[in-house]
């Protein structure tokens, strides 16, 4: 039996940005599934936090070159590699670069703890830009997995503006909900934003709760399964999970890795029984 693919994009991850939910769970996951024999791609942000020289990371010019359109401006897209050794697996991180995103000494907020103004354009650049990405390493992902409000337009641009795409076409969308207020991170105009590919704001309603954007209620609505990365969500955070009409598995901490793959499993051997 070949390997079963598995994309993980998340916006954080040791050694890269410091130690959080998302940052320590996608560390632990990643070379998890490669001893467990599945194929895996990491891609995440480069943010002007990581320090490139200290881990190697090299420009991959095969995949830069593209642009990606955010509120019809046309946006550079630069790919960067870095290998990451973890107990004789070494595993490949893609990161994501534009000079105008990304470039900053911080990664959310400013220096003053205000997020940043741009941090909707930044999802839209960031979530379009992966899905170009793995177009251009003709690479089809049986499991794509995303970790935290950065990568919650993924389920929903797959699904609608990519929804002919081959490549995706057998893929399985896992959304991790982290504790976080993603609302804040993000302006009133985020639907305006993220519209690509011929898509209207209306079509981004998931994606807002009482005039507000709510990234989480959206990412839920159009994945496949979710799972709860935080031990601790607040009150609409576990609605949305109590409300999900989809598998939502409930793990966080060192059993998070195991219980991940088997749930991956569970959900393409559902498939292969349809």
């Amino acid at each position: 039996m070949s390997k079963k693919k598995v994309l993980i994009v998340t916006q954080e991850m040791e050694p890269y940005t410091i130690a959080k939910d998302i940052s320590t769970t996608v560390r632990a996951l990643a070379p998890h599934l490669q001893k467990n024999q599945m194929e895996i791609r990491v891609l995440m942000p480069r943010y002007g936090t990581i320090n490139e020289r200290r881990h190697r990371l090299h420009e991959v010019v095969r995949l830069s070159g593209m642009n990606i359109i955010v509120d019809d401006n046309d946006f550079p897209l630069i790919i960067k590699v870095a290998s990451l050794p973890d107990k004789g697996v070494r595993m490949q991180v893609y990161f994501l670069d534009n000079e105008d995103f990304f470039k900053r000494k911080f990664v959310h907020h400013d220096k003053d703890g205000k997020p940043f103004d741009d941090n909707a354009d930044r999802t839209a650049f960031f979530c379009k830009g992966v899905i170009e990405t793995v177009k251009k390493f003709g690479w089809p992902p049986d499991i794509i997995h995303c970790h935290g409000w950065m990568t919650s337009l993924i389920p929903f641009y797959l699904r609608t503006a990519y929804q002919t795409e081959p490549l995706f076409k057998d893929s399985k969308i896992v959304y991790s909900l982290y504790q976080s207020e993603a609302e804040e991170h993000i302006d009133p105009e985020f639907a305006l934003k993220a519209s690509i590919n011929a898509l209207a704001e209306e079509d981004l309603a998931p994606y807002m709760h009482e005039g507000k954007p709510d990234l989480h209620a959206g990412a839920i609505q159009f994945a496949d399964a979710v799972i709860k990365g935080s031990v601790e969500i607040n009150e609409r955070n576990a609605a949305l999970l109590a409300a999900a009409e989809i598998p939502v598995l409930d793990v966080q901490g060192e059993d998070a890795p195991a219980a991940s793959v088997e749930f991956y499993k569970s959900l393409l051997e559902e498939e292969v029984a349809k």
